[in-house]
């Protein structure tokens, strides 16, 4: 039924949407447990925190947020390491990704980078960002 209608969206369209996931329905365990979760309050502060890295990083630009990146900034901004240059060229190929989907694989993991205060984008954040495309790889045929 998903894919059925998944598939009316035409790739060109899906690509330009930076986070596409499932979110499963959460089990009760899950809801009653008592493990400890990040309160909204210190997401906030995170999320401030990351805006505030942007800003500092586009000053004096006409950008102020990595989604703005044009291709030349994302080369400028989103240097990789070996490891994930590696990482990102097998999810490209084996899950024949666009040119399109790459760039925002990469603005999403400079966000996911900026969020955990990094510096530098790490295979981790690579890997991330690659688990936000699950349309692209789980329902089209």
């Amino acid at each position: 039924m998903i894919q059925r209608y998944v598939s009316k969206i035409s790739g060109p369209l899906l690509d330009r949407i930076d986070i596409h996931i499932d979110v499963p329905a959460v089990n009760y365990k899950e809801l009653r447990g008592g493990a400890a979760i990040e309160g909204s309050d210190q997401i906030r502060a995170r999320v401030i925190h990351a805006r505030d890295i942007q800003l500092q990083r586009f000053a004096g630009q006409k950008l102020y947020s990595n989604a703005q990146m044009s291709t030349s900034q994302i080369r400028k901004y989103c240097e990789l390491t070996p490891d994930c240059e590696r990482l990102l060229e097998r999810a490209i190929n084996q899950q024949g990704l666009s040119a399109r989907a790459h760039d925002r694989i990469l603005k999403v993991s400079r966000t996911i980078a900026d969020l955990e205060g990094a510096a530098e984008i790490e295979s981790k954040h690579i890997a991330e960002a690659i688990q936000y495309r699950t349309l692209d790889r789980t329902y089209w045929a």
